[in-house]
């Protein structure tokens, strides 16, 4: 029973993703799908990074860092050509495996580039092994000092992806090629697969909805709640802390740059504002927003506000919004806004402005 009450809000968000497009269809506003694919990817990070700060109890301001990560690596490796060192021992190896294809770029020249799926499983592969290297010694840190050290991290692949010339410098990289998960199956932002990559981009968010329920209801989620609530105690009860930590922290970064990958083979490229501090301050608005320990409420505000973002609803003003947002959330509703008890949260305004200088109003 207890199961079936899991997935009942899964089937709902199934039929929600059918109906939107069929309502986008007969109203013949199917250019809302563009967006809503970037939100749902976007929300892949998003969900990743709840089940981080919501569970393990770790904030993470560089996100966006593993994001470009996978992102960059893959439209790399899609797109640089192998050519010259075609007689390589390592490339004629993987040449002769399948792992490397034959194109021809924008002007007509031959290229050799490394298929999507290598690419992709190098990308996430990379973004892995990154987060448990520097996973270690960064979550021995709490509070603002982990923040901080997060925060660094971002900066510096920021400015990688800006100073490369591999990476395209300030240009990014364009150019990308689809990327055919089956035949017939392509990622790619072609308008006639407008539709095909709307429910493709939703099914890699049900996945992963899928596989973060499963875990959050597992023992290791109790054991992730436990490290949340007390770390302390739940040390002291034999649980591995550190451990679970490593492990939630890698996973949350894997969830970003499977995203970062997608959305690069989706808009055929990837530019150096996707690893930019703001993006990850973004992810982390979000997630307060819909509440930390609350799956749904960030996967809802990831749709929501990157949807809005997405079609320019914010204009010129989209960072400085989702930085008002972080600090009123925190300020008001620290359990994000599905968990506001609005007459507690009046009472406590009032009480705020009533009260005299200097008078302590914490109940």
């Amino acid at each position: 029973m207890d199961l079936w009450k899991r997935y009942i809000p899964v089937l709902f968000l199934l039929a929600l993703v059918v109906a939107v497009q069929l309502i986008t269809h007969f109203t013949e506003t199917s250019y809302y799908l563009t967006q809503l694919t970037m939100s749902a990817y976007y929300s892949v990070v998003v969900i990743g990074l709840c089940v981080l700060m919501g569970y393990g109890g770790q904030i993470s301001l560089g996100h966006a860092g593993f994001f470009a990560i996978g992102g960059y690596l893959a439209g790399a490796l899609t797109t640089h050509s192998l050519l010259p060192i075609k007689s390589h021992g390592l490339v004629a190896f993987l040449h002769k495996i399948g792992l490397l294809v034959a194109s021809k770029d924008l002007y007509g020249g031959d290229l050799l580039t490394v298929e999507p799926w290598a690419a992709c499983i190098v990308a996430v592969f990379t973004a892995g092994i990154i987060a448990l290297a520097i996973g270690g010694p960064v979550l021995k840190l709490k509070g603002h000092y982990l923040a901080m050290a997060t925060l660094g991290f971002g900066i510096i692949i920021f400015r990688i992806a800006l100073a490369s010339a591999y990476f395209g410098e300030a240009d990014g990289i364009s150019g990308v090629p689809s990327f055919k998960l089956l035949p017939g199956l392509e990622v790619s932002g072609s308008f006639g697969a407008r539709v095909l990559n709307y429910y493709i981009a939703w099914m890699v968010v049900i996945m992963g909805i899928i596989l973060l329920l499963n875990l959050i209801h597992s023992r290791v989620g109790r054991a992730l709640r436990s490290i949340h609530g007390a770390e302390e105690a739940a040390n002291a009860m034999g649980v591995n802390t550190a451990r679970y930590k490593l492990y939630i922290f890698v996973l949350s970064a894997v969830f970003a740059a499977l995203a970062g990958v997608l959305v690069t083979h989706y808009n055929g490229g990837i530019g150096p504002s996707e690893a930019g501090v703001m993006k990850s301050v973004r992810y982390v608005a979000i997630v307060a927003v819909g509440g930390m320990a609350n799956l749904w409420g960030a996967l809802i505000m990831g749709i929501v506000l990157n949807f809005l973002s997405l079609r320019g609803v914010f204009g010129s003003y989209d960072d400085a919004v989702f930085g008002v947002i972080l600090i009123v959330i925190m300020l008001f509703a620290p359990e994000g806004i599905l968990n506001i008890n609005p007459w507690q949260r009046l009472k406590s305004l009032f009480s705020l402005l009533a009260a005299k200088p200097g008078e302590n109003t914490t109940e």
